[in-house]
């Protein structure tokens, strides 16, 4: 018989710690961009979705940058299914990831399991870890729900017993989903049914991969014989399969430097892909058709590929690749998802014993005739046309609480989402002013002048803080929405109305002296608005004046001691203290970017970030003796993004050496 139970996990882990409270008003900075060299030779459908509303921003979501790398044992609660062949350990909390898979006969892992939870800048909002299987809902990149809880329940499955039910709101294209894992009794494939759902009178841009870690010593096998080449240096080609440029691509350990391989799968061919050791042993993934891509990620044998691996998880520990499953061809496109639609599929994960040696054909034929042979296609067919009437089923127990997110939208919008429900009790600090604009028509005030929280950013939401009262909190939120939606001027205007309004209060107060602290509304989170719009417009003195009039205001108002026991303030600090120095340098005014400097905490100025902001501002005041020893001294920067090349740049204007291999986190050779 098939159960679920809970379990706890005990891994060593980092914290998450507190987001960034500053909205991201920049573009995204993604990868995942091609050459626009490379666009002529697309399929047509490809260059279309490529150019389909990719993502440009953030908003909703805040970043999630307050983990470091100090670990300790944690124990993570887990959702387990299993039956007599397999046992799959799901962490509710992140992201619903599958933690595990472990295949019973034979004892045998299938899935590349981290010994650690290290959070790393992976993710399109920050935090991300390596392992298992992640569901990657929203655009391009690692979802931000990687490191976010998800609604979890049991449902009955289509063969009489038990479902392990995922559901959660994913807030960049506001859409539904849910991911439902059964194991029929005698099983060796978990079952896994997916459907995502807008419920919007409009088209949305959908994006969906399935991302599956497993030991990089190992032959991946996929029905190809040309794929897509995507590396760091950004550009899309064409290649062969499995040799390219004289190598076996096939074996992960055979390229030097990170790259995606998105496998042409012909229209007829079956959807699988697979991971076979030496000796024939590894993982499957099959689908039914409407999963059409199939991709295989290797870190390489490069310094910057081994840098990366050693720093998701802890020397010692051996490598691993990543195989995909998604919508289309590449990462790089979305689909339209119509209106009032949703599209569905079921994947299979399981063991599969096949040669992995020999001429790529017949190693293609004889593993596909395996997979056949235990699990027909037409099987994984009719599995899907059983759980089409379950995806509708009501939850029973529920076993773990996700966001609130879902609710507030439900809860306005009205819609219905059979199978998926988001209830008023799952409503929490952060929805509460929404849903009071929602039911009052108002933003309440922020309780003793806390940092403004996140901005909701959808158009139903941006014309109610058009028509509430005109508070500096709304001006404020209404401007973040205005400037995602591309309306930059109106935004513009609407944080100078905000300030002009707390300045003309200030004045009614009298002199700041004769007030305490708190006596005004805050000016900082407007001046930091207006400063990044300054940045995006290439105003760079001015940007650089507003950031060091927002940094004053912030430290002249921030209470200090137990008032600040979460550390909601020290982060607000921090971030807006980065931001501040990066600005006054960009204007070259270094001794303003030091007054900054010297007002940050001193466990602020300590994190590896903030080492190598010191070592920017040493070099900057020409000081290069002493920003050289920065890096002697060392430093490790928890949220270094996938692909900068910060620390290598200023490497190179201090020293003529090498790159220490420490620091070395390069993901593409010097030159194309």
């Amino acid at each position: 018989m098939t159960t679920i139970r809970r379990e706890v996990l005990t891994l060593s882990a980092a914290p998450l710690g507190p987001d960034n409270p500053l909205p991201p008003l920049r573009p995204l900075d993604e990868a995942h961009r091609i050459d626009d060299r490379d666009r002529a030779d697309l399929p047509r459908d490809m260059a279309r979705q490529i150019d389909y509303e990719p993502l440009r921003s953030l908003l909703p979501v805040q970043v999630r940058d307050g983990y470091g790398r100090g670990r300790e044992p944690r124990g993570l609660d887990a959702l387990v299914i299993e039956n007599d062949r397999l046992r799959a350990t799901v962490l509710p909390a992140l992201g619903g990831r599958i933690a595990s898979l472990r295949h019973k006969p034979s004892d045998r892992e299938l899935l590349y399991v981290n010994p650690v939870l290290q959070p790393a800048n992976f993710a399109l909002n920050g935090a991300w870890f390596s392992g298992g299987i992640e569901w990657n809902i929203g655009a391009t990149g690692h979802t931000t729900l990687s490191c976010s809880p998800v609604h979890a329940a049991r449902v009955p499955a289509p063969d009489g017993g038990e479902m392990l039910r995922l559901w959660e709101w994913e807030r960049l294209r506001d859409l539904a989903f849910q991911v439902d894992l059964w194991l029929p009794d005698g099983s060796d494939f978990l079952y896994v049914g997916a459907r995502i759902r807008n419920p919007h009178e409009h088209p949305v841009p959908t994006y969906w991969w399935s991302n599956i870690a497993v030991p990089e010593d190992r032959r991946v096998l996929a029905p190809a014989d040309e794929a897509w080449h995507f590396g760091y240096e950004r550009r899309l080609r064409r290649v062969p399969v499995p040799e390219y440029d004289g190598v076996d691509r096939t074996y992960p350990p055979n390229s030097r430097y990170a790259a995606d391989y998105f496998y042409e799968v012909p229209d007829d061919r079956r959807r699988w892909i697979a991971a076979l050791d030496e000796h024939g042993h590894g993982l499957v993934q099959t689908s039914t058709d409407v999963l059409r891509g199939r991709k295989l990620f290797v870190w390489g044998t490069g310094p910057g590929g081994r840098r990366w691996q050693e720093w998701l998880t802890e020397p010692g520990t051996g490598g691993y690749c990543e195989i995909q499953a998604g919508l289309v061809r590449t990462q790089l496109e979305h689909v339209k998802l119509e209106a009032e639609s949703e599209i569905a599929w079921l994947e299979a994960y399981g063991p599969l014993d096949a040669p992995p040696e020999g001429d790529w054909h017949s190693v293609l034929s004889g593993a596909e005739d395996r997979l056949e042979a235990v699990l027909p296609r037409a099987d994984v067919d009719a599995a899907y046309d059983a759980w089409r009437p379950h995806a509708d089923a009501q939850p029973g127990e529920r076993l773990a609480t996700g966001s609130g997110w879902g609710a507030l939208e439900v809860l306005r919008a009205g819609w219905k989402l059979p199978g998926t429900p988001f209830d008023e009790d799952t409503l929490g600090e952060q929805q509460r002013p929404w849903l009071h604009l929602l039911r009052a028509g108002s933003l309440p005030e922020p309780a003793d002048h806390e940092p403004p929280g996140g901005t909701l950013v959808a158009r139903p939401w941006r014309d109610m803080l058009e028509t509430t009262a005109a508070t500096p909190l709304a001006e404020y939120h209404l401007g973040v929405a205005q400037w995602h939606g591309d309306d930059r001027a109106q935004a513009v205007r609407s944080w100078e109305r905000g300030l002009q309004s707390l300045q003309s209060a200030e004045s009614a107060q009298g002199p700041r002296s004769d007030r305490g602290p708190g006596a005004a509304a805050d000016r900082w989170p407007l001046l930091r608005c207006l400063a990044v719009a300054d940045q995006e417009d290439g105003h760079r003195e001015r940007a650089a004046d507003r950031y060091a009039e927002a940094f004053a205001d912030l430290c002249a108002r921030r209470p200090d001691g137990p008032q600040d026991a979460d550390g909601r303030w020290t982060a607000v600090a921090a971030a807006l203290g980065g931001e501040a120095i990066g600005a006054l340098l960009s204007a070259g005014r270094t001794a303003d970017a030091r007054a900054v400097w010297e007002r940050l905490d001193p466990e602020t100025r300590a994190r590896g970030r903030f080492r190598l902001t010191e070592a920017e501002l040493l070099a900057a005041e020409g000081r290069r003796e002493e920003a050289r020893a920065v890096f002697d001294e060392g430093f490790e920067v928890a949220d270094l993004r996938e692909g900068a090349e910060s620390i290598g740049l200023l490497w190179a204007r201090l020293d003529d050496a090498p790159l220490p291999a420490r620091y070395d986190f390069r993901m593409r050779p010097d030159r194309e």
